[in-house]
């Protein structure tokens, strides 16, 4: 299942970073996953939340340049090697990883991948085919609350 993901492109300038949080925590939206890369210049900040839609709004609304990006989110063992399980069905399938982030969840003892591929079909099929655990939105976000 793919997830979409917000990606907003922020200068790189103190305060800006702030004033997008919030604005979010503003209209009760909890970030789930983020990753943050930088240049001298400018930000992208990678977002994942339980309300794309309506944070797509309240960040456009807010003046930020907003994309959304479809991603695929992949349960993990968080334990030495599970990376290397799910990267290896994509490296034998010939899929380009253009980016990645993790995170832990609250309980269980695993972790999340999300993932962002130019094919997230064929990705999620080669995992999918490895026995990897494809998480859909509900059950990252549930996972998350745990």
């Amino acid at each position: 299942m793919k997830i979409h993901q917000i990606s907003v492109f922020l200068e790189n300038k103190p305060g800006r970073l702030s004033a997008l949080c919030l604005a979010l925590a503003d209209a009760g939206i909890n970030i789930l996953a983020l990753s943050l890369a930088d240049t001298s210049q400018f930000g992208v900040l990678r977002l994942i939340v339980a309300d794309w839609e309506k944070a797509r709004q309240v960040l456009e609304k807010a003046g930020c340049a907003v994309n959304v990006t479809q991603v695929v989110a992949v349960g993990v063992e968080d334990k030495p090697g599970g990376l290397a399980n799910v990267l290896e069905p994509i490296e034998k399938a010939g899929i380009n990883l253009e980016y990645m982030y993790a995170f832990a969840f609250r309980a269980g003892g695993e972790a999340a991948l999300v993932l962002c591929f130019a094919d997230p079909d064929a990705a999620i099929e080669a995992l999918r085919a490895k026995g990897c655990r494809v998480l859909d939105h509900v059950e990252l976000l549930d996972r998350a609350k745990a």
